[in-house]
């Protein structure tokens, strides 16, 4: 059982410290990887003209990077290696769909180059980062959201072209989805920014009082 907070609440799942193993085999790490192996068949489903199979990958990849997570946290097997797959798996699946979509028509080429610019703006701060060791910030509630409707939004814009009475409103919701994805992406990257900042701050204030 988990110990009670200060205010006498149980601290919510995702507000829990869990400690990190080495174990390589576990669930979450099988989605992850199994969300890894999915991008090519994808892929295959898309140029061959399989819309709604391929749309159903793209759930069937939201639908476990969910999965992964939740039973991390909840069992408490948050490993080193679901770490760094977890977020490779997402920054993977966004890139590869999005270029897969623009490519196909099914997306501008606007915005793969709204999100684009966005990764290459926080990219411009990581020699910053390095220089002064200061750390990478946690990935939050914002930055999560904002997968979450980006992962989402892709499936429904691939239905949105495939002919029937669902394609109307799958299009409304994906745009409407993706618009959100977007503004919650830069969100995170300002955000980041500001962190970057107040931490140079921090660090200089203190390397003057030495």
């Amino acid at each position: 059982m988990s110990a009670p907070s200060g205010d006498g609440t149980r601290p919510r799942e995702d507000q829990r410290v869990l400690p990190v193993s080495d174990r390589l085999l576990t669930v979450p790490n099988v989605l992850s990887i199994v969300r890894l192996l999915g991008l090519p068949v994808f892929i295959w489903l898309l140029v061959t003209g399989h819309l709604v199979w391929a749309a159903a990958v793209l759930v069937a990849s939201g639908f476990t990077d969910y999965l992964d997570g939740k039973i991390a946290r909840h069992y408490g097997v948050v490993t080193r290696l679901g770490q760094l797959l977890d977020p490779i798996a997402d920054r993977l699946y966004i890139a590869t769909t999005l270029l897969s979509l623009a490519a196909t028509g099914v997306v501008g080429w606007w915005l793969v180059a709204v999100l684009v610019a966005r990764d290459v703006f926080i990219a411009a701060m990581y020699p910053l980062v390095r220089r002064h060791h200061l750390p990478i910030p946690a990935v939050d509630f914002v930055g999560k959201a904002a997968t979450f409707n980006l992962l989402g939004a892709f499936p429904l814009l691939l239905l949105g072209h495939v002919p029937g009475w669902w394609s109307v409103p799958a299009l409304a919701t994906g745009w409407a989805l993706a618009w959100w994805g977007v503004g919650l992406y830069w969100v995170t990257g300002l955000v980041y920014a500001g962190q970057v900042r107040g931490m140079l701050a921090q660090r200089r204030t203190l390397e003057a009082r030495v």
